[in-house]
């Protein structure tokens, strides 16, 4: 009913179709019966079953693995996989819901695989590339099955290839975590944003989940600044700095502008949060004893800039949510404010008012931002203009 609401409402705005036809077209349809699918105890007894399966197998394999000689675990790691696809396909035509769960555990299955191989034939890795070929399998998982757990893991695995390639390249340089930081914010927001209307709703709340969770990693390690642990570390050569503002900037524009331009504005704002946010740190030298000697060690922590930066992004994505009518980016909006808003009283007041102080002022701060905060919420989703975006998501 989502997709045929959708249709009738733009056919209705462009005249082909007159109030009274939609209304019995509506009627029509809603007296229709429609398959029910999996109810959510399904759905969990599914995921768990997938899990708990692709554990036993791990547990089973690692702990007969030094008595099984290079050619028997070939045949095993190959064996595990063949017989998690095989058993999808012929589950496919009567059982859907468990030939997914199948055909998603040989994928993953996969990447486990294509590590134990390396390590059974003594190969000199480079350990992005088994990434790379993850992505792949899951790749033609995806082209094969047209199923959405093959194209959640796909689109996962292609940015971690990237990031891992980065992350290799950058390995023991000054800026490291700064940089890879930035790569993991802005792509996160191009997910939140783009995921936001797609029908196939198993794919969009993976995205949205796994994107929400790397915008904190990515905040967290822009923080780490341009930390060094020894005088033998160098600063990011410029080549490797221009292909990483390519892939963090330029790569994520291009896709937005040619794919996703509802994710312009927002990735426009995420490439210039990440630029400026490692820069925003104080720092100061105390000598400490150890002992026998005494040595001096360099602070560095967030400055009052950093934690203005980080919320005005949470207001950001609150403001976009309610441009798209999306409840989903409000709520995480809310929460990325809150999240903020308690950061900096941990890191710059509750130490400055004392232990008894700070648990009182903590208390009124959770009880009053807490309700101001959600009758802030409540306010804005209630005013939100529904969207199509909107319509599927609530469904």
């Amino acid at each position: 009913m989502a997709d045929i609401e959708g249709l009738l409402n733009r056919w209705q705005k462009a005249g082909v179709l007159e109030a009274e036809s939609a209304n019995r077209i509506r009627a029509f349809e809603s007296e229709q019966k429609r398959p029910t699918g999996l109810r959510w105890q399904g759905m969990v007894a599914l995921i768990l079953g997938a899990l708990l399966l692709a554990c036993g197998v791990v547990l089973f394999v690692s702990a007969h693995w030094g008595n099984i000689g290079p050619g028997a675990r070939y045949a095993i790691i190959m064996g595990m996989i063949a017989v998690f696809h095989i058993a999808g396909g012929y589950t496919r035509a009567g059982y859907y819901g468990l030939s997914t769960a199948f055909h998603a555990v040989g994928t993953l299955a996969t990447g486990a695989a294509i590590a134990l191989v390396g390590q059974i034939f003594n190969i000199q890795d480079h350990w992005p590339a088994a990434v790379l070929l993850w992505a792949i399998a899951a790749l033609a998982g995806w082209i094969l099955l047209h199923d959405e757990i093959q194209q959640s893991l796909t689109l996962l695995l292609l940015p971690a290839w990237i990031f891992s390639e980065f992350a290799f390249s950058t390995e023991r340089h000054i800026g490291q975590s700064a940089y890879l930081g930035r790569f993991l914010f802005v792509w996160a927001i191009l997910y939140l944003t783009a995921s936001l209307g797609w029908r196939r709703r198993v794919v969009q709340g993976i995205l949205f989940t796994a994107a929400a969770i790397a915008s904190v990693c990515g905040i967290v390690s822009m923080l780490e600044n341009w930390r060094s642990w020894s005088a033998e570390q160098t600063f990011l050569p410029l080549s490797t700095r221009l292909w990483g503002w390519t892939i963090i900037a330029l790569l994520p524009l291009f896709i937005a502008l040619f794919r996703l331009r509802k994710s312009m504005i927002p990735v426009t704002a995420a490439i210039l949060f990440s630029i400026a946010l490692p820069w925003c740190y104080r720092h100061w030298t105390q000598v400490i004893d150890h002992g026998t000697y005494r040595a001096p060690y360099t602070y560095t922590v967030p400055n009052l800039a950093a934690h203005a930066l980080v919320t005005a992004f949470a207001v950001f994505i609150i403001w976009w949510g309610v441009h798209q009518a999306s409840r989903a980016l409000v709520n995480l909006g809310i929460a990325g404010f809150a999240i903020a808003v308690a950061w900096f009283y941990f890191s710059d007041v509750f130490d400055k008012v004392g232990r008894s102080l700070g648990l009182i002022g903590l208390g009124i701060l959770f009880l009053l931002g807490g309700w101001a905060l959600e009758k802030t919420r409540r306010g804005l989703i209630s005013h939100m203009a529904p969207t199509d975006a909107a319509r599927q998501e609530a469904k």
